[in-house]
């Protein structure tokens, strides 16, 4: 059968020469001049050519790779100083990126006269606003405040000539994708050249990117692969007695569409299944111990893929076939090398890029290093994310959930709102009060991410209604 969604192929159709910084336009090389380039990174090099062209493009690039400079310099081309209005539109996941790129776009395209502006969340309109009103060129913004900037009509994209998607996977994660939909309603009716930047494009990502950028074309510049099906091989070193504290922060920080968590006993299985339990995530285990009855039940909702979270042992896991699967998450090494394989296996299929993850303490890094060396495998450690860089997070998101949910308020529902507007002032001014603004915020946050709603490769929600509420990569808000 054929897929009416093909994926974008690895090469790009008609594929275009790399440039060097002596090949660009002078202006181009003045802007770069400015921001202390002395030559192009490999993604610079590679893309600004497409991006010169308009065309629509998908790259794979690693953070702190250049390629924030790769999509601003061609703007200096593409973009008119003398039209006071939105030409270009950049959406990033966090109020961080949304600064550090505002700083890149006033260090390359200030003095050729384009104006910018930052647009996020958690801080005042006020500043916004008026760097809107003089006529910003360039926008860059988390698609939440956008979208209110949009409603509050303090600006408009009937000029906009490019959008791009930075950190496309983190986007996404954050809870942004009804965000996006929502903006496309803003969109002129006419083709815009539309990028999107990825470090990972993984199965659903992918899938869900045919809404938000027509017939793209695909570049990888990830550790020098080409092609679009990948897996990221990863590991963090973590104390013994951290590992269910480390996997709870790893989970809030990647924020997976699903996962298969590999455990190498049935006692450790149940363990890790009800410390996700615990914690709220929608996670579910398999193994020798189960009755027939659970198993099927369990089996069931992997097959329909309404289960987020399936913690198992190899021996339970054999023969499962997980659509979509985002990532593998190896809470201990395999005893046998080559399960290791298998495990990583079941994530990057289809031509999707996915991420296999291990937490090792000391002594089990020598049995990973292992692995590696004899499959040639090229492990990447990573630190483990603090409780600070969890807590960084988790407010990006609330502060994009709840800001979603003031915008979804009609007239009546705001004035009953205000009933509670004292009390909320008195709340805020007490720091004795503040374990309840924290349960409310808790339990909201639970409600909204971590009960999640299956989003079909259409973009429709499923039909179906599960025993739970189901996942998705776009989650952000339950459709009311």
């Amino acid at each position: 059968m054929n897929n009416p969604n093909p994926l974008p192929a690895a090469d790009p159709r008609n594929p275009l020469a790399d440039v060097s910084l002596e090949g660009l336009p002078q202006s181009l090389r003045q802007a770069a001049a400015r921001a202390g380039w002395d030559s192009l990174v490999p993604v610079q090099a590679r893309t600004i050519p497409y991006l010169l062209a308009g065309r629509n493009m998908m790259i794979q690039a690693r953070t702190g790779s250049g390629k924030t400079g790769a999509f601003l310099l061609p703007m200096l081309a593409r973009l008119d100083p003398a039209k006071p209005a939105c030409q270009a539109l950049i959406l990033v996941p966090t109020r961080e990126l949304a600064r550090q790129v505002w700083q890149e776009a006033e260090k390359i395209c200030g003095e050729a006269g384009l104006r910018t502006a930052a647009v996020y969340g958690g801080v005042g309109y006020g500043a916004q606003v008026d760097a809107l009103k003089q006529g910003a060129h360039i926008v860059i913004g988390t698609p939440g405040r956008v979208l209110d900037h949009l409603l509050k009509r303090t600006f408009s994209l009937e000029h906009l000539k490019m959008l791009v998607y930075d950190e496309a996977d983190r986007m996404l994660s954050m809870g942004f994708y009804p965000d996006m939909q929502d903006l496309q309603r803003y969109l002129p009716r006419r083709a815009i050249h539309t990028c999107m930047f990825s470090a990972t494009f993984p199965g659903p990502v992918m899938q869900t990117a045919r809404q938000f950028i027509h017939e793209p074309e695909f570049i990888s510049l990830s550790a020098d692969h080409i092609h679009v099906a990948e897996t990221e091989h990863v590991f963090y070193v973590v104390q013994g007695m951290d590992k269910d504290r480390s996997l709870v922060r790893l989970i809030e920080i990647e924020n997976p569409a699903s996962a298969l968590i590999f455990c190498n006993t049935k006692a450790r299985v149940h363990y890790v299944s009800v410390v996700l339990q615990r914690f709220g995530y929608d996670a579910d285990e398999l193994s020798a111990d189960l009755s027939q009855a659970d198993r099927e039940r369990v089996l069931d909702r992997v097959r329909r893929g309404t289960l987020r979270f399936l913690v198992a042992t190899d021996v339970a896991a054999r023969g499962l076939d997980i659509p979509s699967l985002s990532h593998v998450i190896l809470y201990e090494p395999p005893d046998e090398t080559e399960a290791y394989i298998h495990r990583a296996g079941r994530t990057g299929r289809a031509g999707a890029s996915g991420v296999a993850i291990s937490l090792v303490n000391r002594v089990e890094k020598f049995a990973l290093d292992k692995i590696g060396k004899e499959f040639k495998i090229s492990l990447e450690e990573r630190p483990i994310p603090s409780d600070a860089d969890v807590e960084a997070v988790v407010a990006e998101r609330m502060t994009a959930l709840l800001e979603a949910r003031l915008r979804g308020r009609d007239k009546l529902q705001s004035e009953r709102s205000r009933r509670f507007a004292p009390l909320a002032r008195s709340l805020a001014e007490n720091e004795d009060e503040l374990p309840i603004i924290t349960m409310l915020l808790d339990d909201a946050y639970q409600q909204s991410l971590h009960a999640p709603v299956v989003i079909q490769p259409s973009g429709k929600p499923a039909p179906e209604k599960p025993d739970k509420p189901e996942h998705n990569w776009g989650r952000g808000r339950r459709k009311r």
